[in-house]
């Protein structure tokens, strides 16, 4: 399986969406919560090539951005490879 990253805030949406999906897809993941620490905000960000809004989701170290990209990963049968789950 990948190793899942995502940063997110508690009272975030798009976070609680994005981990809806994983939760769907069966996988695990680190949740990075950024919302007390200006420092972890900032290594969000930095991580994120300029990224400074939650979720900010990492498959294998590769940043795919935030909610609305991994959601369209998925439509387009690209995230379950990514993954590592197969058809």
């Amino acid at each position: 399986m990948a190793e899942i990253e995502i940063y997110t805030t508690p009272t975030c949406d798009y976070c609680a969406s994005a981990k809806k999906l994983f939760a769907k897809k069966g996988v695990t993941y680190t949740e990075i919560d950024v919302s007390g620490s200006k420092d972890l905000r900032k290594a969000m960000t930095k991580r994120a090539n300029g990224g400074d809004t939650v979720p900010q989701i990492f498959i294998d170290g590769k940043h795919i951005g935030g909610y609305d990209d991994m959601y369209a990963l998925d439509r387009k049968g690209l995230l379950d490879p990514m993954l590592g789950k197969t058809a």
